[in-house]
C-alpha cells in the first residue's frame, strides 16, 4: 500500500514538472542574454565585476521572490486547494476589516489589476518562450534564420490544440521532458562552472549588493531584465489547484531550483571566460555536438512552459467567473482526483489568437522582453501586497513580523517595477495595456452584475410570496396537463419565466418543478444526496423547489435528475418525458440611470455575449425548451 501511495505521489510531482515549471524553467534561456543585450536603451556593460554582479542578484532574487514569497508563503495561502492571485482575493472577501469596507474593496482592485496583468503574462509568455527557443536555430544554422516564426506558429497551434486533452494528459507527457531539460541544463551548468569555478564566488550576497551600491546606475537599469528571471512564479502559485502544494514544493526544491542556478551560474562562467559569449550564453554554455539535440529539447521545454501559464490562466479565469468578475464560461473538468485540472475553451482560443497576433507583430524574443517583465513582476507584487493581508487576517500573524517582512519583500518588489517602468516606451506599455484592458473588462463585468442582480432581484420578488398569491387566487390562473420545469438561480426568488407566464398568459401546468443547480466541491456527489425537494408551504399544488448537486467532474443533467424524483416529492407524477424546460432570458439595454458611463454599460451588454448556453450547460432538449425574455436596464 505504501509503494502504491508513494508511486502515485511521484506522478503527481512528474505532472507538476510537465505543467506547472516550464516557464520558470526556461527562464535561463534568455535572462541572462537580455541583461548584457547590446540594443537595450540602458546597456549594461560585460565586465568581470558586473557579470558577478548580475548573476548574484539574479540568485538572490530568485531564492526571495520565488523560494521565499511563493513557495514557503503564498502557497500555504489557499482556498480550498486553489491558489493563485484570486485566491487571495476570495479570502480577502471573507476578511472583516476594522477600517471597513473600503479597505477590502481597495485591495480586492489590486488583486485584480494583478490576475488582470496575469493575462498579459499568459499571452506573452507562449510567444517569447518559444521564439526564444526556435532561435536557437540561428546560432546552430544561421541559414535557417527564415525558418523561427514559421516554426514558432506551427507549435503554438498545435500547443493550443492539445489542451482539451486535459493537464494531467499533458503533465504526463511532459513531465518526463522536464526531468530531461532540468536535468541537462544543470548538468551544463556544472560543465561551465568547472572551466571557471570563480563565478561561485557570486552565491554571496556580497557581490549582490555590491553591485546595486556601486553601480547603482548600470544595475538599476539591469532589474528590468533580471526580473525575467523569476517569470512563472505566480503561474506556479496559480496552478496549484492543479497539482497541490506538496508537489510543487518538492519539485521545486529537488530539482528546478538547483538545476536553474547551475545554469545561471554555468552561463556567467562562459561570459567571464570570453565576453562575445554573451550573444547566446545558453547555448554556447552546450559543446558543440550537442547544441542542435539542446535546440529541441528547448523548444520542448518552452512548449511547456507556455503550458504553465495557459492551465494558470485556466484556473485564474475559472476563479474570476465564480467571483463575478466574468461572465458564466463553459469549463470542462478533466480530472476526477483533482478539482483544478479544467479547460476552459474560450479563454484557450483567446489566448491562442492573441499569441499569435504578438509573434507575427514583434517577430523576435527581444522586442518582448520588456512587456513581459513588467507583467510578471507587478503581478507579484500585488500579489505580495494581499499575502500579508491575508496572512493578518487569516492566522492572526504578529503585526511586527509582518512589518518586517512585508517592507523587505515589498520594497524589493518595488525596485523591480520601478526598474521596468524605465522600459515603458520600449515594450513595457504592452503588458500594461493588456493589463488595464483586461481590468476594465472585469470590474466594469463585476459592477454591472450588481446592478443586473439587484434589478432581477426585484423583478422576481419573493417565491414563496409568489406561491401564496397563486394559491390564494389572487393571481388566476388556468391549469394546463403537464409538466413544467423552470430553471431559477436559488429558491428566494420567483423565476421570471414562471411569474410572465402566470401574470401575462394567466396559466400554470398541472406540475410545476423550480429547479436550482449547485457545484460541490467534490468529484462525485452520492445519489442519495443528490437532491432536495422543499414544497414550498403547500402540500397539494403540484408546486415544488428541487435543489440539485453534482459534483465538479459530473455535467448537470437536468432530464436525468428530474428521472430520480417520486411521485410523493413532486405532488403527484411527473412527465419527464414530455416535459416543458422553461429558461428566463435578460435582454440587456443601455438605460438612462447614471448607474456606469456609457461606454461601460455597451462594454457589458457586449461581454454578456461570451456567457455560456444554458440549454447546452444544462442538458436540456432544445425541441422542448422554452426561453422567455425579459428586458433590464443597465
Amino acid at each position: 500500500m505504501t509503494t502504491v501511495h508513494d508511486t502515485a505521489r511521484f506522478a503527481v510531482v512528474v505532472g507538476a514538472l510537465g505543467v506547472v515549471f516550464g516557464d520558470i524553467g526556461t527562464s535561463p534561456i534568455y535572462t541572462l542574454q537580455t541583461v548584457f543585450n547590446p540594443e537595450d536603451p540602458h546597456p549594461v556593460p560585460v565586465s568581470d565585476a558586473n557579470v558577478f554582479g548580475v548573476v548574484s542578484l539574479i540568485f538572490w532574487s530568485v531564492t526571495i521572490i520565488v523560494t521565499v514569497t511563493y513557495v514557503l508563503l503564498a502557497l500555504r495561502a489557499d482556498n480550498d486547494g486553489e491558489g493563485g492571485i484570486m485566491a487571495l482575493i476570495t479570502a480577502l472577501r471573507r476578511w472583516k476589516s476594522p477600517r471597513g469596507r473600503r479597505t477590502v474593496v481597495a485591495l480586492a482592485a489590486l488583486g485584480i489589476f494583478g490576475a488582470a496583468l496575469f493575462f498579459g503574462d499568459s499571452m506573452i509568455t507562449p510567444s517569447i518562450s518559444v521564439l526564444s527557443a526556435v532561435e536557437g536555430i540561428k546560432v546552430v544554422r544561421p541559414s535557417l534564420s527564415s525558418l523561427v516564426i514559421p516554426v514558432t506558429v506551427v507549435i503554438i497551434v498545435a500547443l493550443f490544440m492539445g489542451q482539451r486533452r486535459g493537464t494531467a494528459a499533458v503533465g504526463r507527457v511532459f513531465g518526463p521532458v522536464m526531468i530531461a531539460w532540468f536535468l541537462t541544463i544543470g548538468a551544463c551548468g556544472v560543465g561551465g562552472i568547472a572551466q571557471n569555478p570563480d563565478i561561485l564566488k557570486a552565491l554571496s550576497p556580497t557581490y549582490a549588493v555590491a553591485f546595486l551600491a556601486g553601480h547603482f546606475h548600470i544595475a538599476f537599469f539591469s532589474l528590468a531584465a533580471i526580473v525575467l528571471a523569476v517569470t512563472g512564479a505566480e503561474a506556479l502559485y496559480a496552478d496549484m489547484g492543479h497539482f497541490g502544494r506538496r508537489a510543487i514544493t518538492r519539485g521545486w526544491v529537488i530539482l528546478v531550483f538547483p538545476a536553474c542556478v547551475l545554469s545561471y551560474f554555468g552561463q556567467g562562467a562562459v561570459v567571464l571566460a570570453d565576453p562575445a559569449n554573451i550573444s547566446s550564453p545558453f547555448f554556447l554554455l552546450v559543446p558543440e555536438w550537442g547544441r542542435w539535440p539542446m535546440v529541441l529539447l528547448a523548444t520542448a521545454a518552452t512548449v511547456i512552459a507556455s503550458q504553465a501559464v495557459i492551465t494558470g490562466a485556466f484556473s485564474v479565469a475559472a476563479q474570476a467567473a465564480r467571483l463575478g468578475y466574468l461572465p458564466r464560461l463553459r469549463i470542462a473538468h478533466t480530472s476526477e482526483s483533482t478539482a483544478g485540472q479544467i479547460y476552459v475553451p474560450w479563454i484557450n482560443w483567446l489566448l491562442m489568437v492573441s499569441v499569435l497576433t504578438l509573434v507575427f507583430a514583434f517577430r523576435r524574443s527581444s522586442a518582448l522582453a520588456y512587456a513581459y517583465g513588467t507583467a510578471v513582476i507587478c503581478t507579484i507584487t500585488c500579489t505580495t501586497l494581499l499575502f500579508f493581508f491575508v496572512a493578518r487576517s487569516r492566522w492572526g500573524t504578529p503585526t511586527w513580523l509582518l512589518a518586517l517582512g512585508a517592507t523587505i519583500l515589498v520594497a524589493l518588489d518595488l525596485l523591480f517595477v520601478a526598474a521596468n517602468l524605465t522600459k515603458l516606451l520600449h515594450g513595457a506599455w504592452l503588458s500594461l495595456l493588456i493589463g488595464l484592458t483586461a481590468f476594465t473588462v472585469m470590474t466594469t463585468w463585476q459592477r454591472g452584475r450588481h446592478i443586473v442582480t439587484a434589478e432581477r432581484d426585484r423583478k422576481e420578488g419573493s417565491l414563496r410570496e409568489f406561491i401564496a398569491r397563486l394559491h390564494s387566487e389572487e393571481l388566476p390562473v388556468r391549469i394546463v396537463p403537464g409538466t413544467a420545469v423552470f430553471l431559477n438561480r436559488g429558491r428566494d426568488t420567483a423565476p421570471l419565466a414562471l411569474r410572465a407566464n402566470v401574470e401575462h398568459n394567466h396559466v400554470r401546468h398541472e406540475h410545476v418543478v423550480i429547479m436550482s443547480l449547485t457545484t460541490e466541491p467534490v468529484p462525485r456527489v452520492p445519489a442519495a444526496e443528490r437532491i432536495t425537494v422543499d414544497g414550498l408551504g403547500y402540500a397539494d399544488d403540484g408546486i415544488t423547489h428541487v435543489t440539485v448537486r453534482h459534483g465538479y467532474i459530473e455535467s448537470p443533467d437536468v432530464p436525468a435528475a428530474l428521472r430520480m424524483l417520486t411521485a410523493e416529492q413532486t405532488e403527484g407524477q411527473i412527465d419527464v418525458d414530455n416535459a416543458r424546460y422553461f429558461l428566463s432570458k435578460i435582454e440587456l439595454r443601455p438605460g438612462s440611470e447614471p448607474t456606469m458611463a456609457n461606454w461601460r454599460k455597451r462594454l457589458f451588454i457586449a461581454t454578456s455575449y461570451i456567457t455560456a448556453d444554458a440549454a447546452e450547460a444544462f442538458a436540456l432538449p432544445r425541441d422542448r425548451t422554452v426561453i422567455i425574455g425579459s428586458h433590464i436596464d443597465v
